[in-house]
């Protein structure tokens, strides 16, 4: 990009934007001449996606600010405005409005819910941080027509962004999600007003308790054996990390108030939008449980619970019968937790007609099988827990199945009815009571994960991610999605493509850029440009077909498997190579 339409694009940002913390950057920038810096925040508008915004933080279009907020705030109103004119014309629209503990959020939050107030929209705003579940149920209870949340999840801490929700409490989805793009691409005016006279007309509401209160009872609802956890419960000492976000005040309240003895890491107990004891606030990558697993080996805990920033993901660990802590990951939670949703229907006669789990396309198959035995229909859909909302949505209108969980690999479950986002606390007390019920039957939960592998057949999952930064990052990585369209791989791991998957147009789900190889042994390989990130991610979902049930067939099925996850791992490594030069 030339030095000038830059500096053009640089000098109209610093005109609009209001708050001074981001247009002194882009002013100081201009000072030093650092051309590079500013066309990396100047050479694209940070676009307002399917489910909202998110970005790095800083003064530019290419940046999450106040401005981006103001903008796609003014355009969800608008929006909002026309889907609902008998409630625009007698003045009984409302939105709810969270945040979680990053850099930003309150501010964020706070010109969020001034806008809508300013647009004849009442605002519930939190009195303070508050997880990302909780807005989809305030939204539900309120019964407003639109939320936002202010976060950006698991993201490094540079990142924040902004996501949107309509009635039902989901993330929006067609035809809403292109409708919002539309209004925002044509803001010119954006209309706000201040703290105090949105009090004062009654336009500005806050809220916390009242919902606090009864979020904790519906999480609690969800549990089938409260008597095993009133009786057993002193018996379990769990590990807790909130990795310095929303979940301490929650999941310390719903665990405690069950019994558990929960034992929360210190040093990341306490909300900070820096998150100084870890790189990646990610219950999915190992680093950031170092310190709860450090403390449970210490207090000689039965296992570690974890959830993110925005306390939708949720990330555990177990120690085996050496006392070594294992970290399970997505797929082997969901499908633990899935178990015990549907044996738990099941003997206490609580599985509804044509009963449906729900799962997206890049989690493992382990559950088709799962569901298989219980009489439970599996559907799958696109990534992102928005999709699995709609898809219940979807059942819910036309009659034909009843949704009892949904599971996504990256860490994301969701049991109850009410909230419609995947949720680490509900998921949390769920998996308290798990451990205690497979306690009572003489095994830990990687003892009956064991059996589950030589019951269903035994599945090892991965997953590769590969960052593309900058300007250049988004041109390779769609030249990689188009030669493996092109080109793709006659062999992955030394086993045959026998299948080619194109979510783009041979799909029955919504056109999604997602290439998934099917292989002769039943694994899937699928290759997914990230949403919200600057990378591309593939995903191997292997499978090893049930034996005897033995435990050489399981020591046998794991080599094998391990080989196959190797051999794919090597040649997505050489793809990426060959893409990168």
């Amino acid at each position: 990009m030339e030095k000038e339409e830059i500096l053009k694009r640089a000098k109209a940002y610093i005109a609009a934007e209001k708050d001074e913390r981001f247009s002194k950057e882009v002013e100081e920038l201009i000072a030093k001449e650092d051309y590079k810096e500013l066309e990396d925040r100047f050479y694209q508008t940070l676009e307002f996606g399917t489910g909202g915004l998110r970005g790095i933080m800083g003064g530019g279009t290419n940046r999450m600010n106040t401005l981006e907020i103001n903008m796609a705030t003014q355009g969800l109103a608008n929006y909002v405005l026309k889907a609902f004119p008998e409630k625009a014309k007698n003045g009984t629209l409302s939105a709810v409005v969270a945040y979680d503990s990053r850099l930003n959020s309150d501010v964020f939050a706070e010109a969020t819910a001034l806008i809508f107030a300013a647009n004849g929209i009442k605002a519930y705003l939190f009195s303070s941080l508050r997880p990302t579940p909780e807005l989809s149920y305030a939204i539900r209870t309120l019964g407003a027509q639109t939320g936002v949340v202010v976060t950006a999840s698991h993201n490094p801490r540079m990142y924040n962004g902004y996501k949107a929700y309509w009635d039902d409490g989901a993330q929006v989805i067609e035809p809403h999600d292109v409708g919002i793009i539309e209004e925002v691409n044509k803001v010119k005016e954006v209309k706000t007003m201040t703290r105090v006279e949105a009090i004062a007309s009654e336009k500005l509401v806050i809220i916390d308790k009242e919902i606090d209160e009864k979020f904790w009872a519906m999480c609690k609802a969800q549990l089938f054996r409260p008597e095993l956890i009133k009786e057993k419960a002193k018996d379990v000492r769990i590990v807790y990390t909130p990795l310095h976000g929303t979940g301490a005040m929650h999941v310390e309240k719903v665990l405690g108030d069950l019994g558990l003895k929960i034992i929360t890491v210190p040093e990341q107990r306490e909300p900070d939008g820096n998150f100084p004891t870890v790189e990646k606030p990610n219950p999915e990558e190992k680093p950031a449980l170092t310190l709860a697993v450090e403390l449970a080996k210490k207090e000689k805990a039965d296992g570690v619970m974890a959830t993110d920033p925005d306390s939708d993901r949720f990330g555990t660990a177990f120690p085996d019968k050496d006392g070594n802590f294992v970290l399970l990951n997505g797929n082997q939670m969901g499908a633990l937790l899935m178990e015990y949703v549907l044996l738990s229907r099941k003997e206490f006669n609580k599985m509804p007609v044509n009963p449906a789990v729900v799962r997206s396309i890049v989690t493992s198959p382990f559950g088709d099988y799962i569901c298989k035995k219980y009489g439970v229909k599996m559907f799958d859909c696109l990534t992102g827990f928005k999709w699995i909302a709609a898809k219940e949505a979807e059942f819910e209108k036309a009659g034909t199945h009843n949704y009892v969980f949904g599971l996504e690999e990256s860490y994301g479950y969701k049991i109850e009815r009410e909230v419609m986002d995947k949720d680490g606390v509900s998921a949390a007390a769920m998996c308290a009571e798990m451990i205690l019920y497979w306690r009572s039957k003489g095994k830990s939960l990687l003892e009956h994960l064991d059996d589950m592998y030589k019951e269903y057949g035994y599945f090892e999952d991965r997953a590769i991610s590969q960052y593309f930064p900058g300007a250049q990052g988004g041109e390779i990585m769609k030249g990689m999605m188009a030669k493996l369209r092109k080109e793709p791989p006659a062999t992955l791991g030394g086993e045959k493509v026998i299948k080619v998957r194109d979510i783009m147009c041979d799909s029955d789900l919504p056109k999604s850029n997602v290439l998934q190889f099917y292989l002769e042994s039943g694994t899937i390989v699928s290759a997914r440009p990230s949403g919200t990130e600057p990378k591309i991610k593939f995903y191997i979902n292997s499978m090893i077909p049930a034996g005897d049930g033995s435990d050489a067939w399981f020591a046998e099925a794991k080599k094998k498997a391990g080989v196959l996850c190797d051999g794919i791992e090597s040649d997505i490594q050489k793809i990426i190579d060959a893409a990168s030069k």
